[in-house]
């Protein structure tokens, strides 16, 4: 229970959304979740996240216009980094994410548990470092 931190998972797939959930709040995370666009938008616009988990493909409005809004409007409390959930083959998508500010991207269907956890304590060790 070492581990702190405010993470928002919005993720579509209710098996993932509750596993990554249930996987952080485990190691001492606070999570939150969002099941669609609209929802995870509003909660990155109050903002105070340490990380973002973020889906590409969501219902009502996709990671990626999500990434676009956010480059105009400012959360309330800033964020850190914003992770990319993606599956395999979406090349083009993550390249046009990282334009958008994403700081980097899990695919999903590739890693097991243990690996997304630690790949969340980087994101979460650069961010404190100062090297989003």
């Amino acid at each position: 229970m070492a581990s702190s931190g405010k993470i928002l998972v919005v993720e579509d797939d209710q098996f993932l959304r509750e596993l990554y959930q249930e996987l952080l709040n485990d190691e001492g995370y606070e999570v939150e979740t969002s099941a669609d666009g609209e929802d995870g938008l509003a909660k990155m616009l109050n903002g105070g996240y340490d990380l973002v988990l973020l889906d590409i493909m969501l219902p009502k409005k996709d990671g990626l216009e999500i990434l676009t809004e956010l480059k105009t409007t400012s959360p309330k409390v800033p964020n850190g980094p914003v992770v990319l959930l993606t599956n395999l083959g979406q090349d083009a998508i993550i390249k046009q994410g990282f334009s958008l500010g994403a700081s980097g991207y899990l695919i999903k269907s590739a890693m097991t548990p243990d690996q997304v956890l630690h790949e969340v304590k980087v994101f979460l060790t650069r961010s404190k470092d100062g090297k989003q």
